[in-house]
């Protein structure tokens, strides 16, 4: 956008703007001479004099520069990046992860005490799978329209260092109308971008799924910058890492800060009541949740919004899976007590009850399971069927067996099917389970490549 753009400031915008200048002991004279602006484009953005046009964005900037102010917190953001959009290839999994979302307020008050605080630097958000990391990281993007998002998928190949400079530098060079940088490295550009950052703008990148990275050089994941400009911040999660699985090494200048979620319990148990309540309340899960807390033996709803938070071990993930399962009657025969506790005692407990460790093993489903778990991307019901070579009804049968840990993708011409969540490939992973199952997964795994080698498309 052009400098001399013209805009409007929020309802909100303009009570903040007159106690900022009040509290810097200004009157409007002195903010405007301060600005370089005229009295009557403060009095106008203050909304105390006719702006049928709007101010122009210059005049916005330097207004804010004087009380300490981003030109965002006068100006709707929305208003002010109009040309900010979800990028189109997170803008799906953005949505799916605020779904029902609620809580997390002690996360976003971090992160913003951080930049605050902090001339730039690296904030992580530490957690273990199913504790809201990614939904937090959409949240936050949601909100913030203004900021730069990449998201690491490692089922779909979104993970490589080469993937995420290309999808950062796009968004960069739409937003801030950058010329000749498709070929430098993500340092040079955001050094490019420090005369394009007017004072008191922040730039916040949000990195989701370090953990998720494919990369084999040596160096920073996803060759972050060692150095910052000031102004430039980035929001980092990952799971819990040893240090020689850290990778990240900063400069002394660079102001670094993690919160590990593990660790906030107290605030983590509150965020968790907070959502089961809203599920209770939620008309596509209200009726039959109540349905069954009315078949327990004299269970209030709070009694089941404390045993169910206890069960969950603060994992939202686990409540995104028992929630409706038990809505939709799965849990039936069930008492309380004997729901299953945890994210991976849900994941035992349904690999049970779809049979899956019933003799003889279930080998034709259970293959089914494991081709889904090795691609790499979403495919057809027909195209699984291929690559595990069983027909499309058995097939058809895991998908519906399965639907609640499924993605199903219907923007194509044959809706298609990906694990939603990555905890469930590690579930499958896991040793007793690979060995109970009966499956060897390097052969799985080059059945799969040679399907693909030899021309069978996804």
């Amino acid at each position: 956008m052009r400098e001399s753009d013209k805009v409007r400031s929020s309802e909100s915008g303009k009570a903040r703007l007159k106690q900022s200048y009040k509290d810097a002991g200004l009157t409007q004279e002195e903010l405007a001479k301060q600005a370089n602006v005229s009295v009557d484009t403060v009095k106008r953005l203050l909304g105390t004099k006719d702006c049928p046009n709007g101010i122009e964005r210059w005049a916005v900037k330097n207004i804010a520069k004087v009380v300490n102010l981003k030109p965002t917190d006068i100006v709707d953001p929305k208003s002010w990046n109009p040309q900010q959009q979800l990028p189109p290839e997170f803008e799906r999994l953005i949505q799916e992860k605020t779904q029902s979302f609620c809580g997390r307020k002690f996360v976003f008050d971090a992160i913003q005490e951080f930049i605050n605080n902090n001339l730039n630097g690296y904030f992580t958000i530490i957690g273990d799978a199913g504790m809201g990391k990614s939904a937090i990281s959409a949240k936050y993007v949601l909100d913030h329209p203004e900021s730069i998002c990449f998201f690491n998928i490692r089922a779909e190949g979104m993970n490589r260092p080469e993937l995420f400079l290309k999808k950062i530098r796009k968004q960069l060079i739409n937003r801030y109308d950058l010329q000749d940088v498709e070929d430098v490295g993500l340092s040079t550009l955001l050094m490019k971008l420090t005369d394009k950052i007017s004072a008191g703008e922040r730039l916040v990148i949000v990195v989701n799924a370090l953990d998720e990275v494919d990369q084999e050089a040596s160096g920073n994941l996803l060759y972050l910058p060692t150095n910052l400009p000031d102004g430039v911040y980035f929001i980092l999660t990952r799971r819990p890492y040893n240090q020689n699985e850290k990778r990240l090494n900063f400069s002394p200048g660079v102001q670094i800060q993690e919160l590990d979620l593990r660790e906030k319990e107290k605030e983590s148990n509150l965020d968790i009541k907070e959502y089961i309540r809203e599920l209770l309340n939620d008309g596509e899960y209200e009726q039959g949740l109540i349905q069954w807390i009315q078949k327990q033996k004299q269970i209030s709803n709070d009694d089941f919004v404390e045993e169910i938070a206890i069960k969950s071990e603060n994992n939202f993930m686990y409540l995104r899976c028992i929630l409706p399962a038990i809505a939709d009657g799965f849990y039936n025969d069930k008492p309380l007590d004997e729901l299953p506790v945890g994210l991976q005692g849900y994941y035992e407990n349904h690999w049970q009850i779809m049979g899956m460790t019933n003799k003889p093993l279930p080998k034709n489903k259970i293959k089914i399971v494991y081709v889904m778990c090795a691609l790499h991307s979403a495919a057809s019901r027909q195209i699984i069927a291929k690559y595990s070579k069983q027909n499309e009804l058995t097939v058809q049968d895991v998908l519906d067996g399965w639907a609640q840990f499924l993605q199903k993708q219907e923007s194509y011409q044959l809706p298609r099917y990906r694990f939603y969540h990555e905890s469930f490939r590690d579930f499958l992973h896991r040793r007793d389970i690979v060995q109970a199952a009966g499956m060897n997964l390097p052969d799985i795994s080059a059945e799969v490549a040679k399907n693909m080698t030899e021309g069978l498309e996804l």
